[in-house]
Protein backbone atom coordinates (compact mmCIF):
# COMPACT_ATOMS: atom_id res chain seq x y z
CA UNK A 1 0.00 0.00 0.00
CA UNK A 2 1.03 3.43 -0.92
CA UNK A 3 1.64 5.67 2.18
CA UNK A 4 -1.00 7.13 3.52
CA UNK A 5 -1.17 10.76 3.37
CA UNK A 6 -2.27 12.90 6.68
CA UNK A 7 -3.20 17.06 5.49
CA UNK A 8 -4.12 19.88 7.44
CA UNK A 9 -6.69 22.13 5.71
CA UNK A 10 -6.47 25.91 6.52
CA UNK A 11 -3.50 27.17 4.30
CA UNK A 12 -2.65 23.96 3.17
CA UNK A 13 -5.54 22.75 1.51
CA UNK A 14 -7.64 26.17 1.21
CA UNK A 15 -6.85 29.63 2.40
CA UNK A 16 -7.52 30.64 5.46
CA UNK A 17 -9.24 33.78 4.77
CA UNK A 18 -8.30 35.76 8.33
CA UNK A 19 -9.19 38.80 6.93
CA UNK A 20 -12.60 37.63 6.46
CA UNK A 21 -13.33 35.93 9.05
CA UNK A 22 -12.71 39.66 11.26
CA UNK A 23 -15.43 40.74 8.83
CA UNK A 24 -17.94 38.44 9.27
CA UNK A 25 -17.42 38.41 13.23
CA UNK A 26 -17.91 42.13 13.18
CA UNK A 27 -21.35 41.89 10.93
CA UNK A 28 -22.31 39.23 13.64
CA UNK A 29 -21.33 41.44 16.15
CA UNK A 30 -24.15 44.11 14.32
CA UNK A 31 -26.55 41.44 14.96
CA UNK A 32 -26.22 40.72 18.57
CA UNK A 33 -25.39 43.95 19.64
CA UNK A 34 -22.09 44.13 20.62
CA UNK A 35 -18.81 46.25 19.73
CA UNK A 36 -17.68 44.90 16.57
CA UNK A 37 -14.00 45.01 17.49
CA UNK A 38 -15.07 43.93 21.14
CA UNK A 39 -16.45 40.45 19.27
CA UNK A 40 -13.43 40.28 16.76
CA UNK A 41 -11.05 40.51 19.84
CA UNK A 42 -12.96 38.36 21.86
CA UNK A 43 -13.05 35.65 18.99
CA UNK A 44 -9.43 35.66 18.97
CA UNK A 45 -8.74 35.21 22.89
CA UNK A 46 -11.12 32.58 23.24
CA UNK A 47 -9.69 30.54 20.32
CA UNK A 48 -8.89 27.18 22.06
CA UNK A 49 -12.30 27.06 23.63
CA UNK A 50 -13.70 27.54 20.20
CA UNK A 51 -11.42 24.75 19.10
CA UNK A 52 -12.86 21.72 21.53
CA UNK A 53 -15.79 22.77 23.43
CA UNK A 54 -18.35 25.63 22.10
CA UNK A 55 -20.29 25.08 19.20
CA UNK A 56 -20.84 27.99 16.85
CA UNK A 57 -24.25 29.31 18.94
CA UNK A 58 -22.42 28.69 21.92
CA UNK A 59 -19.80 31.08 20.92
CA UNK A 60 -22.16 33.65 19.82
CA UNK A 61 -23.99 33.42 23.16
CA UNK A 62 -21.12 33.52 25.61
CA UNK A 63 -18.82 36.07 23.98
CA UNK A 64 -22.15 38.33 23.26
CA UNK A 65 -22.75 37.62 27.10
CA UNK A 66 -19.16 38.81 28.30
CA UNK A 67 -19.94 41.97 25.90
CA UNK A 68 -22.83 43.12 27.75
CA UNK A 69 -25.03 42.12 24.66
CA UNK A 70 -28.44 39.90 25.83
CA UNK A 71 -29.38 38.80 22.40
CA UNK A 72 -32.44 36.45 21.73
CA UNK A 73 -32.28 33.29 20.13
CA UNK A 74 -33.47 34.31 17.16
CA UNK A 75 -30.58 36.89 17.07
CA UNK A 76 -28.01 33.87 17.96
CA UNK A 77 -28.78 31.75 15.38
CA UNK A 78 -28.78 34.73 12.52
CA UNK A 79 -25.16 35.43 13.39
CA UNK A 80 -24.39 31.84 13.91
CA UNK A 81 -25.14 31.37 10.48
CA UNK A 82 -22.96 34.12 9.03
CA UNK A 83 -20.25 32.05 10.41
CA UNK A 84 -21.73 28.55 8.48
CA UNK A 85 -21.69 30.71 5.40
CA UNK A 86 -18.19 31.16 5.72
CA UNK A 87 -17.59 27.74 6.29
CA UNK A 88 -19.33 27.45 3.42
CA UNK A 89 -17.42 29.66 1.20
CA UNK A 90 -13.65 28.88 2.56
CA UNK A 91 -14.43 24.73 1.98
CA UNK A 92 -16.11 25.92 -1.80
CA UNK A 93 -12.62 28.04 -2.13
CA UNK A 94 -10.73 24.87 -2.90
CA UNK A 95 -8.82 25.27 -6.18
CA UNK A 96 -9.46 22.64 -8.88
CA UNK A 97 -5.50 22.14 -9.01
CA UNK A 98 -5.83 21.33 -5.36
CA UNK A 99 -8.54 18.81 -5.89
CA UNK A 100 -6.33 17.19 -9.30
CA UNK A 101 -3.61 16.60 -6.63
CA UNK A 102 -5.80 14.51 -4.34
CA UNK A 103 -7.35 12.81 -7.35
CA UNK A 104 -3.75 11.96 -8.16
CA UNK A 105 -2.77 10.50 -5.06
CA UNK A 106 -5.87 8.46 -4.21
CA UNK A 107 -5.37 6.71 -7.80
CA UNK A 108 -1.90 6.42 -6.77
CA UNK A 109 -3.22 4.14 -3.95
CA UNK A 110 -3.01 6.88 -1.01
CA UNK A 111 -5.00 6.52 1.89
CA UNK A 112 -6.02 10.42 2.67
CA UNK A 113 -6.84 11.39 6.04
CA UNK A 114 -7.58 15.27 7.53
CA UNK A 115 -6.76 16.50 11.18
CA UNK A 116 -7.81 20.40 11.48
CA UNK A 117 -8.12 22.88 14.33
CA UNK A 118 -11.25 24.05 13.28
CA UNK A 119 -14.51 25.19 14.88
CA UNK A 120 -17.84 23.86 14.38
CA UNK A 121 -19.27 25.63 11.04
CA UNK A 122 -16.09 24.01 9.34
CA UNK A 123 -17.05 20.17 10.51
CA UNK A 124 -20.46 20.80 9.79
CA UNK A 125 -19.68 22.20 5.93
CA UNK A 126 -16.88 19.23 5.05
CA UNK A 127 -19.50 16.72 4.87
CA UNK A 128 -21.02 18.97 1.53
CA UNK A 129 -17.84 20.17 0.74
CA UNK A 130 -15.51 18.80 -2.49
CA UNK A 131 -13.02 17.99 -0.59
CA UNK A 132 -15.15 15.23 1.70
CA UNK A 133 -15.42 12.75 -0.93
CA UNK A 134 -11.48 12.42 -1.55
CA UNK A 135 -10.37 12.04 2.37
CA UNK A 136 -11.14 8.16 3.99
CA UNK A 137 -10.61 10.43 7.51
CA UNK A 138 -11.48 13.40 8.42
CA UNK A 139 -10.61 14.61 12.15
CA UNK A 140 -11.69 18.06 13.83
CA UNK A 141 -10.75 19.50 16.90
CA UNK A 142 -13.99 20.40 17.62
CA UNK A 143 -15.53 16.83 17.48
CA UNK A 144 -13.10 14.89 19.44
CA UNK A 145 -12.65 17.60 22.02
CA UNK A 146 -7.91 17.86 20.71
CA UNK A 147 -6.35 20.09 18.98
CA UNK A 148 -2.86 19.69 17.16
CA UNK A 149 0.05 19.83 18.51
CA UNK A 150 -1.61 17.49 21.33
CA UNK A 151 -0.21 13.77 20.35
CA UNK A 152 -3.63 12.02 20.68
CA UNK A 153 -5.29 13.85 17.64
CA UNK A 154 -2.84 12.13 15.29
CA UNK A 155 -3.04 9.31 16.90
CA UNK A 156 -6.52 9.01 16.17
CA UNK A 157 -6.21 9.99 12.79
CA UNK A 158 -3.91 6.44 11.97
CA UNK A 159 -5.86 4.38 14.02
CA UNK A 160 -9.40 5.34 11.88
CA UNK A 161 -6.69 4.99 8.83
CA UNK A 162 -5.61 1.49 10.70
CA UNK A 163 -2.14 2.38 10.31
CA UNK A 164 0.26 3.27 12.83
CA UNK A 165 1.81 7.07 12.90
CA UNK A 166 4.84 5.96 11.64
CA UNK A 167 3.72 4.92 8.43
CA UNK A 168 1.67 8.47 7.55
CA UNK A 169 3.41 11.70 5.61
CA UNK A 170 1.59 14.81 7.23
CA UNK A 171 1.49 17.75 5.61
CA UNK A 172 0.76 21.14 6.93
CA UNK A 173 1.85 25.12 6.88
CA UNK A 174 2.86 24.94 10.18
CA UNK A 175 0.55 26.46 12.20
CA UNK A 176 -0.38 25.69 16.04
CA UNK A 177 2.88 23.68 16.12
CA UNK A 178 1.62 20.89 14.00
CA UNK A 179 4.57 20.10 11.95
CA UNK A 180 6.51 19.73 15.52
CA UNK A 181 3.56 17.40 17.00
CA UNK A 182 3.26 14.99 13.47
CA UNK A 183 6.73 14.58 14.09
CA UNK A 184 6.65 14.07 17.75
CA UNK A 185 4.40 10.51 16.76
CA UNK A 186 7.00 9.11 14.54
CA UNK A 187 4.95 10.75 11.22
CA UNK A 188 7.10 12.33 8.30
CA UNK A 189 6.49 15.85 7.90
CA UNK A 190 6.35 17.81 4.80
CA UNK A 191 5.51 21.59 4.90
CA UNK A 192 3.84 23.35 2.66
CA UNK A 193 4.33 26.93 1.67
CA UNK A 194 1.62 27.24 -0.77
CA UNK A 195 -0.91 29.40 0.99
CA UNK A 196 1.38 30.88 3.78
CA UNK A 197 5.15 31.06 4.79
CA UNK A 198 3.81 29.59 8.44
CA UNK A 199 6.41 28.18 10.07
CA UNK A 200 9.93 29.51 8.14
CA UNK A 201 12.04 28.41 11.03
CA UNK A 202 10.71 24.70 10.14
CA UNK A 203 14.17 22.89 9.50
CA UNK A 204 12.36 20.02 7.79
CA UNK A 205 11.52 19.69 4.18
CA UNK A 206 9.56 22.52 2.46
CA UNK A 207 7.73 22.99 -0.97
CA UNK A 208 5.93 25.65 -2.56
CA UNK A 209 3.19 24.34 -4.51
CA UNK A 210 0.89 20.90 -3.65
CA UNK A 211 0.87 20.21 -7.52
CA UNK A 212 4.89 19.34 -6.57
CA UNK A 213 3.61 16.63 -3.76
CA UNK A 214 3.00 13.97 -5.95
CA UNK A 215 6.84 13.95 -6.77
CA UNK A 216 8.22 14.01 -3.14
CA UNK A 217 6.33 11.21 -2.03
CA UNK A 218 8.05 8.94 -5.12
CA UNK A 219 11.32 10.24 -4.04
CA UNK A 220 12.65 7.68 -1.97
CA UNK A 221 14.84 10.69 -0.40
CA UNK A 222 11.80 12.54 0.94
CA UNK A 223 10.65 9.17 2.56
CA UNK A 224 14.48 7.73 4.34
CA UNK A 225 14.84 11.61 5.07
CA UNK A 226 11.68 11.74 7.29
CA UNK A 227 11.74 14.41 10.21
CA UNK A 228 13.22 12.75 13.52
CA UNK A 229 10.67 12.93 16.69
CA UNK A 230 12.05 16.29 17.62
CA UNK A 231 10.69 17.77 14.39
CA UNK A 232 14.24 18.33 12.63
CA UNK A 233 15.52 16.51 9.45
CA UNK A 234 17.10 13.36 10.50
Amino acid sequence: MSRPVIFDLFHTLVHGADDERDRVVGEMALVVGVAPAALVAAYHATWRDRLVRWDVEDTVRILAGRLGGTPTDEKVERAAEHRRALARRVLGAVSTATLDVLDVLRDGGHPLALISNATSETAEAWPQSQLARRFDVAVFSCEVGLAKPNPAIYRIAAERLGVAPAECVFVGDGADGELAGAAAVGMTVLRTTEHNDTDPSWGGRAFASLGDLPTLLRESTVLSSASTPDGRPG
